[in-house]
């Protein structure tokens, strides 16, 4: 095509529209008139991007085990036999090994809170329907995956359900600017609000302006009402830096998130949630301080002043 005076009025006209229509999109949220288009997306491109991902992937039969460990689970011993089953799956590749060890992560983490849990793989990074910080996952209503579940894996929470097609699904990640999630300090029990800031650590707000925080006190979710989109007790992240109170209502800090939204593959959607609030018991015990060296202590005894002979 020649540069010409109209078709650089049609590519302005172009650029103009799709902004438009992003700027739509952002501000709707979940209202968003293009909501509808994007579960049609999903629909359209799931099954390709799943598909894709099962002809390249080895060991895509191993995470269907735990797909149909839905019913909960009140006895370690019974993750065990879950484990044992995938261990034999498996193969004895260093990738493989991983993998495994995130299965294993995850199971445990679904044990400690008592979540009823389908395993998935995320099978593509980013969506082709929206512009956000998500990643598409293996399962979809076929599977019992409803829109505004919580997504998590072995290390803590990873984000929530948006989208849910018949075999895939969508899921915003913790780390997306328009993600929130109500928080709850371990042992104070200081409510909060957590926001996703891209690649940066993730910035909570407390909202009481005189707590007492530390760097490496963590947090939890808090939970929301009927556990959608968020069940309690799933791990968040530890406090990294505590903003000066400045005499505020709130208190800011900036927490890193325990999970590493880079390199997931492993995840697990709760579709069924505790009877109980875990509160603090699905995070994993600190690292006891290194112990100091023992003090050496030496002591001199003089011995015996021999006189000199005349």
């Amino acid at each position: 095509m020649r540069d010409t005076r109209e078709s650089r009025l049609l590519l302005v006209l172009l650029i103009a529209i799709a902004f438009a229509l992003i700027t739509v999109d952002i501000r709707g949220g979940e209202q968003s008139p293009l909501d509808g288009a994007r579960h049609a997306a999903a629909s359209a491109f799931g099954p390709v991007e799943k598909g894709v991902a099962a002809a390249v992937d080895p060991v895509a039969d191993a995470v269907a085990a735990v797909r149909e460990s839905g019913e909960r689970s009140t006895r370690i011993a019974e993750l065990e036999r879950e484990n044992t089953a995938l261990k034999q799956r498996l193969g004895s590749d260093d990738r493989n090994r991983g993998r495994l060890k995130e299965l294993d992560a995850m199971l445990k983490t679904a044990g400690r809170g008592q979540y009823g849990i389908k395993g998935a793989q995320v099978i593509a990074i980013g969506a082709a329907q929206g512009f956000s910080w998500t990643v598409t996952i293996d399962i979809g209503s076929n599977d019992g995956v409803r829109r505004d579940m919580t997504v998590l894996n072995g290390d803590g929470l990873v984000g929530r359900v948006t989208t849910v097609a018949p075999s895939t699904s969508t899921v915003l990640l913790a780390s997306d600017p328009k993600f929130t999630v109500g928080t709850r300090m371990e042992k104070t029990g200081e409510l909060g609000f957590a926001n996703g800031q891209g690649d940066r650590s993730l910035r909570v707000e407390l909202l009481n302006g005189k707590a007492a925080v530390h760097e490496g006190d963590r947090l939890v979710t808090f939970g929301s009402s009927k556990d959608k989109p968020f069940v309690p007790g799933v791990p968040v992240g530890e406090v990294t830096r505590v903003e000066p109170a400045g005499g505020g209502l709130t208190r800011t800090l900036q927490v890193r998130p325990f999970v590493g939204f880079s390199k997931l593959d492993i995840v697990g959607v709760v579709v069924q949630a505790p009877r109980e609030d875990p509160r603090d018991t699905v995070l994993p015990p600190k690292p006891e301080a290194p112990k100091p060296a023992p003090t050496v202590t030496v002591t001199v005894t003089p011995g015996p002043s021999v006189k000199p002979e005349d």
